[in-house]
Parts: structure tokens; C-alpha cells; sequence
């Protein structure tokens, strides 16, 4: 009986020593004990070598506070999308705008949900290894090329806004009323310079922890951004009397600055509207919301990491978000009505091009988005060495070259591309859909085992629909943009 008594006694001990190195490896949350020893004799070498692909993309694992991985998910939503949204108001109204806005960010928080599930099923904390789980090969490539192209356009935008912004400051700081042939008021060579002597040191870094500093300073410009709008509310009048330019101003409504100004309710906020240029709207919104491949590393990087505590972290970031999104799109709307532009600051040169707070404005907001390219360049590069270079040790050159080679190629696209609505508009309906809707969606019908969830349980059934939901937004959208860009004749109908 008491050799009986030890064997047991032996048994329970190793059983529990296991389960919790199973568990914390796979990312489990607490449940059944019977499916965690099923879970840990199943998978018993699996640990080992989750732990170690953790361990190669991700930096001080376990140690980010509740507050700092708030603030590191709001700074990775946070983008130049927020320069769009008093433009995208002006297309849908104020009550249109508010409904799609509430709705983006619920849903953005479901998807967050989807990929905190499988994420915990699997013990995967990556974007690529997860889609290679669901589907393979073929669907690795697909989550890699869809971050590329997503955060490919994010880079673009920001590189954009420091092409036409750069300039701007730099003629206000000379006193400067025109701009001037000189090379230092070149967008496409300032924009140039910046990459090579800002962004690409930056970027060279080995781990993206080492960015995390860069973030606090990004999000207070932004912070300041939002504070100026709201001020400058209350000293622009409308209209814009005595300050047109004396060269019209092409808008993408195929109007001009003169003719806008002729129209009996120019400065009347309108509540519900559709147009042509509301096929824009959507986009804007979904692109804005878009964090969801800075997602699972903040998770792996959190204190005290569970699903639940993950997804505190998502919905305060969303909703601190939703609504600085909020205020400044109310606000810049009701400041320029239909005359704001789809890119806003350049709105504010027609009141006084020499405004000292405005070229402040433009300052902050041009670091927020330069500091921003290194951070969003990370998940490319990582995304690259998946699918080409998996299982090589770290290699500088490679790492040099990858940075130089995207760097090189996202500078073709900014001074080629003719708008930054180009950019919101086309890759908002192609990557965002698919990063938002799509792949968390497929992702957790292919995971979650039918053992625990089957085919037609409650979840599966909304996940199916919610994947359904982003192929239909994704169709509609492109049919519009290229319908309007038919209709217009060219993409922007006009120039800034």
C-alpha cells in the first residue's frame, strides 16, 4: 500500500510540473484540467519550439505593464488616417459618419478577439504562423503578403504627408509667401533625405523594442494635433472671406475654391449625405482602425499575459482612439465644412500660410508620422524573412538590405503616386478588409477544433458571417473607387 501511495504520489507530481510549462507555453488560459494533461501529452515537444519562435520576434517578453501595451497598441493605430477624416465627414455627414465610425471600431475589436482565440488555442503569437496552422504554406504567404501590402501603404501615407508637409514648414520658417524652385523645397528630395538620414538609421535597429521610445513622442504630437484643431475651431470664420488664393484650387468634387464659395449653404454642417466621394469613406475608416499586426507581439510582450487582459488592452486603445478620431473630424469639418481637403492641414494654409501654431502643427505632425515608418517597416521585414529566409540565423547584411530595398520602393510609390486619397482609398479596400475581417475570420474556423466548437455553434456561424461581411466591403469598395475613377476621368480629379 505505501509503494502504491509513492507511485501515485510521483505521478501527481510530474503531472503537475507539466501542465503549467504546457500551458505557459501555449499560451492556454484556465480550464478543464482534464483537457490541459490531454493538451500536454499531445503536444510534448510542441513547447519547446513555440518558446523558441517567440523568442526570435519578440523582445523582453513578459514585461510591459496594463498602461504602456494601452499605449503602444493606440500609437500603432494611431496613423495619418486621422489627416482624412474631416474630409471623409464632409462625403457622409455628421450622423452617417458617426454610425460607420462606431461600427468600424466594434468590429475591429471582434477581429482583435478572433485572432486572441486562436492565438490561445495554438500557443501562436504571430500573424504568419498563424495563417501557416489554418492553411500551410499557402496560407503564410497569404498573411505575409497581406501585412506587406497593408503596411506598405501605411509607410506611403506618411511619407506622403512629409512630401507636401516639409515643404510647407520649411517656406514658413524662411518668411517665404510662394514656394520657390530651390532643391530644399523639393517634396520628392526632402522626402528622400528624410528616409536615408532619419528613417533608415532607425530602421537598422536589430529589435523593434528599442522603438518604443519613439512612441510616447509620436502620440503626444498627435495629442497637440487634436488640441490645435479644436482651438483653431473657434478662430476660423466662415467662409474663408478675403484668403482664396488667387489661383483656383481643383477639388476632387471637380470643383474650385471660387465656385465653392458661390454655393448658398457652404457653411451649413450637413447631417446625412451620399455622393461619389463617399466610396472613400469606408476605407479611410477601416484603414485608421488597422493594428492588428502589432497585435500579437504587444500580447506576447505583456505582463501577465491572458486573452482577457489582451483584450482590456485592445478596447481601451480603440476607444481612446475612437474618439480623438471623433474630435477631430467634428471639429476640422465644422471648422472648413465642404471646403476641407482630403489631406486637412493643407486646409489651413488658405487661412494664413505664415500661422505660426499651424507650422507647430505641421512640425508635430510630421515627426508623429516620421517616427512612425521605422515601426511599421518591422512587420514587413519580419513578414519577408518568414517566407524567404525562415530558419537562418540573423544576418546583418540580410537585415541592412531588406530595410534599404523597402525604404527604396516605398519612395517610388510617394512621388508616383498623384494623392494621398490613392493611397487611403485603394489599399484601405484591398489589405485592410483582409486584415480586419477576413483572415481572423478564416483563421478561427480553421483553428478552433470543431471538438470544442463545431461547424454550426453560435461563434463559427458569426465568425463565417463577419468573414462574408469583409468580401462583400472589399467588392463594394474597389467597384466604387474604380467607378468614380471612370466617371472623373483620372483618380484625384484635381491636384492639391
Amino acid at each position: 500500500m505505501e509503494l502504491q501511495k509513492m507511485e501515485e504520489q510521483e505521478g501527481l507530481e510530474m503531472l503537475n510540473g507539466s501542465v503549467p510549462e504546457c500551458d505557459k507555453a501555449s499560451g492556454l488560459e484556465d480550464g478543464d484540467p482534464a483537457a490541459e494533461v490531454t493538451a500536454a501529452e499531445q503536444e510534448g515537444f510542441l513547447p519547446h519550439a513555440t518558446s523558441k519562435k517567440l523568442n526570435q520576434f519578440t523582445d523582453f517578453e513578459g514585461k510591459t505593464s496594463f498602461g504602456m501595451s494601452v499605449f503602444n497598441l493606440s500609437n500603432a493605430i494611431m496613423g495619418s488616417g486621422i489627416l482624412g477624416l474631416a474630409y471623409a465627414m464632409s462625403n457622409t455627414g455628421i450622423v452617417l459618419f458617426i454610425v460607420l465610425l462606431i461600427c468600424i471600431a466594434v468590429l475591429s475589436a471582434y477581429s482583435i478577439h478572433l485572432l486572441l482565440k486562436c492565438a490561445g488555442v495554438v500557443g501562436i503569437r504571430a500573424y504568419e504562423q498563424l495563417g501557416y496552422r489554418a492553411f500551410g504554406p499557402g496560407g503564410k504567404v497569404a498573411a505575409a503578403v497581406v501585412i506587406c501590402v497593408h503596411n506598405t501603404g501605411a509607410m506611403s501615407s506618411y511619407l506622403y504627408i512629409v512630401k507636401y508637409e516639409l515643404p510647407l514648414v520649411i517656406q514658413t520658417f524662411l518668411g517665404l509667401s510662394a514656394n520657390t524652385e530651390n532643391w530644399y523645397m523639393n517634396g520628392n528630395v526632402l522626402i528622400i533625405i528624410v528616409s536615408v538620414c532619419i528613417i533608415l538609421p532607425l530602421a537598422l535597429m536589430k529589435h523593434l523594442g528599442y522603438l518604443g521610445y519613439t512612441s510616447g513622442l509620436s502620440l503626444t504630437c498627435m495629442v497637440f494635433f487634436l488640441i490645435s484643431v479644436i482651438y483653431k475651431k473657434f478662430q476660423i470664420s466662415c467662409p474663408l472671406n478675403g484668403t482664396e488664393p488667387v489661383t483656383p484650387l481643383i477639388y476632387y468634387n471637380g470643383q474650385n475654391a471660387s465656385a465653392a464659395g458661390t454655393t448658398g449653404d457652404e457653411c451649413t454642417a450637413k447631417t446625412f449625405t451620399v455622393n461619389s466621394q463617399t466610396a472613400y469613406t469606408i476605407p479611410i475608416l477601416a484603414f485608421a482602425f488597422v493594428c492588428h499586426p502589432e497585435v500579437l507581439p504587444i500580447y506576447t510582450e505583456l505582463r501577465r499575459a491572458s486573452k482577457r487582459r489582451m483584450q482590456s488592452v485592445a478596447n481601451v486603445s480603440i476607444l481612446a482612439m475612437f474618439f480623438m478620431y471623433l474630435l477631430t473630424a467634428i471639429f476640422g469639418y465644422l471648422t472648413f465644412f465642404g471646403n476641407v481637403e482630403p489631406e486637412m492641414l493643407h486646409t489651413y494654409s488658405r487661412v494664413d500660410p505664415l500661422d505660426r501654431l499651424i507650422l507647430c502643427v505641421r512640425l508635430a505632425v510630421l515627426m508623429a508620422v516620421t517616427l512612425t515608418v521605422p515601426v511599421v517597416l518591422f512587420p514587413i521585414r519580419r513578414a519577408i524573412q518568414q517566407l524567404l529566409f525562415h530558419g537562418k540565423d540573423f544576418s546583418w547584411v540580410r537585415h541592412v538590405s531588406i530595410a534599404i530595398c523597402l525604404l527604396f520602393v516605398v519612395n517610388l510609390l510617394v512621388i508616383f503616386v498623384p494623392n494621398i486619397r490613392d493611397i487611403f482609398g485603394v489599399i484601405g479596400a484591398t489589405s485592410a478588409p483582409s486584415l480586419i475581417f477576413i483572415l481572423p475570420s478564416i483563421f478561427y474556423l480553421r483553428i478552433v477544433p470543431r471538438e470544442k466548437e463545431p461547424l454550426r455553434s453560435r461563434p463559427k456561424i458569426q465568425a463565417a458571417c463577419f468573414a462574408a461581411l469583409g468580401f462583400i466591403f472589399m467588392v463594394m469598395s474597389l467597384s466604387f473607387i474604380v467607378a468614380d475613377w471612370v466617371t472623373t476621368g483620372r483618380s484625384s480629379g484635381g491636384g492639391h
